[in-house]
């Protein structure tokens, strides 16, 4: 078994406010929940409106499916255009 983990950091350039933030998170999380098979939550930065912290993770059998899961997640947020990556780190773990 194989376990992927992901944190992202995220800045938002033009919110106001933390219910504007909310809305950009929940259509970050909703999206990637769609098109992938991955764990994604808000992990941190809850009471920071212009900061984004998320952590996702994946389950497989193949280190190299994981890997490319969780970079392909990065890439998509990133095409969204929603807020900027500052930040984004991986670790893979075989058991």
């Amino acid at each position: 078994m194989v376990v992927g983990t992901c944190k992202i950091e995220l800045r938002l350039h033009d919110n106001r406010s933390l219910k504007g933030k909310r809305k950009v998170v929940k259509s970050m999380v909703d999206k990637v929940k769609h098109k992938f098979n991955v764990a994604i939550a808000e992990t941190g930065s809850n009471d920071k409106w212009q900061k984004i912290e998320l952590g996702i993770s994946a389950v497989g059998n193949e280190r190299r499916h994981i890997d490319a899961t969780l970079n392909n997640v990065i890439i998509f947020l990133e095409s969204l255009y929603l807020a900027e990556i500052v930040d984004s780190r991986i670790e893979i773990i075989s058991m």
